[in-house]
């Protein structure tokens, strides 16, 4: 059954105005699995160092939501022969909508640094938590009803929705690996995470979401994008495909994505934020539970396992350890208390390294090791640094992302193409990626520091030859010779 534009509702959003949702969008919204959002902050740790970056997965999922309704219904417009229906462009919004709902307290620090140390077996992504916490929400508000009544198939859409949350890789030649839609539709899983290149409208919009909030300039014009945008057929697949002239369009969004990473998501105040907000829950791993379903108690290690547990837990985790008075949460509740008075983990230093192998790393370890019992024998217990590898990238890795993007011209707009970065642009990068090696000192003892420090420069003269970044010259004088080198 069609939904009259009176059933929906219009949301003032700060990036994208006013904006219409679809009644069945509402419903979801509607729901304490989806709620739960709002109390999820967009940028984990970036808000203690960046007081604008308040924002939340909540208003993120809803603007997403909203562009990938914009440019399925754009090409649908454009291009009349994709045969793109209601039902198609109603499935990616809610992918879009959805696409999130697996992220635990403080977004990315859940999945991408508790987890890997709380079970580091565990491989899973937000994206697998978030198709089962979709599966979780359908059923236990009881949408299957409501999804039939606004022209859903369910024997193969709710199979396309969460396909299109976490997309495979689809490489020539390979089987159709999809049972929501056929091959023909192929390009209707590039809107929401575009496994192939990265161009797509999650990253649209917390592109800009995040430079809004952050205070910071974003280069790329998503508006501009939509209205430039075709599908084309390459090897039996059809492709979103740009115009040409785009391509420095693409370029400087791919450089956005960079600069958000060096200036803000790697930040290395915010990383060290996230770090002990991490340690806090690692102590915590056990001592806190939630009611899962069936009454059962779940730990934070198992927590995303039973999602009905998983709907209670927050950011305000952090709240529930910072004012607890139990026992068993005094050492996490001590690390977060030192946040809050400014206390953080000393910052050593970084040096850039492309190749850091487990040798080198294991080296480094050793040095600081050596700082830790020189400067404190009686603690030899617990280890006092914390050695970090941070990684910079256009998306793709060490590719350039354009590559993996085709392009249309003025004058064959039905013929995608590839266009070689010589044809762009001289001043374009040849590397697209680069790693640092970051080390943090946890305890507060001066000559503890100076001593890590001291190490961790002579394991940096010993690899490359040169002194490690961000040194300041309180550190130089703790080396022979080195205040005459600067002065």
């Amino acid at each position: 059954m069609a939904s009259s534009k009176m059933d929906y509702k219009v949301f003032n959003d700060p990036i994208h105005g006013h904006i219409e949702l679809h009644p069945l969008l509402v419903r979801i919204i509607d729901t304490p699995q989806f709620q739960r959002l709002r109390f999820i902050k967009q940028l984990g740790g970036t808000y203690f160092v960046f007081p604008g970056a308040s924002h939340n997965r909540f208003e993120h999922s809803i603007g997403v939501a909203h562009l990938a309704g914009e440019l399925a219904q754009a090409l649908k417009t454009r291009q009349e022969n994709l045969n793109i229906t209601p039902a198609d462009i109603l499935c990616v919004q809610i992918a879009g909508l959805c696409h999130d709902l697996g992220h635990g307290p403080f977004s990315h620090l859940f999945d991408g640094m508790f987890m890997q140390k709380a079970r580091p077996e565990n491989k899973e992504k937000h994206e697998d938590v978030s198709i089962r916490m979709f599966e979780h929400l359908v059923k236990c508000n009881k949408l299957e009803l409501e999804m039939v009544k606004h022209g859903l198939d369910l024997s193969r859409d709710l199979d396309f929705i969460k396909e299109m949350i976490y997309p495979k890789i689809v490489k020539n030649g390979e089987p159709w690996p999809y049972r929501g839609r056929t091959k023909d539709k192929s390009f209707l899983y590039e809107i929401v995470s575009n496994k192939a290149n990265g161009i797509d409208v999650d990253k649209f919009d917390y592109f800009a979401r995040d430079c809004h909030h952050l205070g910071m300039q974003n280069n790329f014009d998503h508006l501009r994008f939509l209205m430039f945008t075709r599908v084309c057929e390459v090897d039996s697949y059809r492709h979103i495909c740009s115009r040409d002239k785009e391509v420095h369009n693409l370029y400087d969004m791919f450089n956005t994505r960079r600069s958000l990473h060096r200036r803000a998501y790697q930040h290395k105040v915010n990383k060290n934020v996230e770090m002990m907000i991490t340690d806090a829950l690692l102590k915590a791993k056990n001592a806190i539970k939630f009611e899962g379903s069936g009454g059962k108690l779940v730990s934070l290690v198992n927590i995303t396992e039973d999602m009905e547990a998983f709907t209670q837990l927050t950011d305000q985790v952090f709240e529930h350890i910072l004012f607890s008075s139990s026992p068993d949460l005094a050492q996490a509740k001590s690390i977060l208390q030192r946040i809050m008075s400014r206390d953080l983990y000393k910052y050593v230093g970084q040096v850039l390294d492309d190749k850091p192998t487990k040798e080198k790393i294991d080296s480094l370890k050793t040095k600081l090791v050596q700082a830790q019992t020189e400067a404190l024998p009686d603690n030899r217990m617990h280890t006092l640094f914390e050695v970090t590898i941070v990684s910079m990238d256009y998306g793709m890795k060490e590719e350039d992302p354009i590559n993996n993007a085709y392009f249309y011209s003025k004058h064959s707009p039905d013929t995608a193409f590839k266009i070689p970065q010589d044809q762009v642009s001289k001043l374009l990068p040849k590397q697209f990626s680069e790693k640092f090696i970051r080390v943090y000192w946890k305890t507060t003892d001066s000559k503890s520091l100076e001593a890590a420090k001291r190490q961790f420069e002579v394991w940096c003269r010993e690899n490359w030859s040169l002194l490690p970044q961000d040194r300041d010259t309180e550190t130089a004088e703790l080396i022979p010779g080195e205040r005459n080198q600067n002065s």
